[in-house]
């Protein structure tokens, strides 16, 4: 019994060190969702600010917008499950987000519509590379990396 026990505990604690949030996402942008009342910035992914423009072809579009499309349409009329460790300095939960067992931030690199966001993970490097070999999304063109475009436009 006392086995159990502390097996039990063990389980439990790591149960409670993650924070998961249910439910239907507010698309904000294409790294971060409201559930409920709660902000939630996509971990380990850098997607362009909504009004963020690239090139593609000598012509400017806003990929920014495009890229919250794309995560808007992967969700719609989705139940979310996100599993946070922790919140950042504005006080969003940072977490891994999934529709059934897909990996939305997984899925926002590898479709090209999100960076790796190298300075907090290397979690999606493989995908980044993906997607920048295929072309996909914002690697069709030219874009300024996200949190570049932000520093310049505070």
């Amino acid at each position: 019994i006392f086995i159990f026990w502390y097996f039990f505990s063990l389980l439990n604690t790591n149960a409670l060190s993650k924070n998961i949030i249910y439910g239907k996402a507010r698309i904000v942008d294409g790294d971060t969702i409201h559930i409920g009342q709660k902000k939630i910035r996509l971990h380990g992914i850098d997607a362009p600010e909504n009004e963020q423009g690239c090139t593609y072809q000598n012509k400017n579009w806003n990929c920014g917008l495009e890229s919250k499309k794309f995560l808007l349409n992967l969700t719609v009329n989705k139940t979310i499950s996100c599993e946070s460790s922790g919140k950042d300095k504005y006080k969003r939960y940072i977490a891994i987000c999934f529709i059934d067992n897909l990996n939305i931030n997984k899925i926002m690199v590898k479709t090209g519509w999100a960076i790796a966001y190298r300075y907090y993970s290397t979690d999606y490097i493989n995908e980044e590379n993906f997607a920048q070999k295929n072309k996909l999304g914002i690697w069709r063109g030219e874009f300024e990396e996200p949190y570049i475009f932000r520093k310049k436009n505070k």
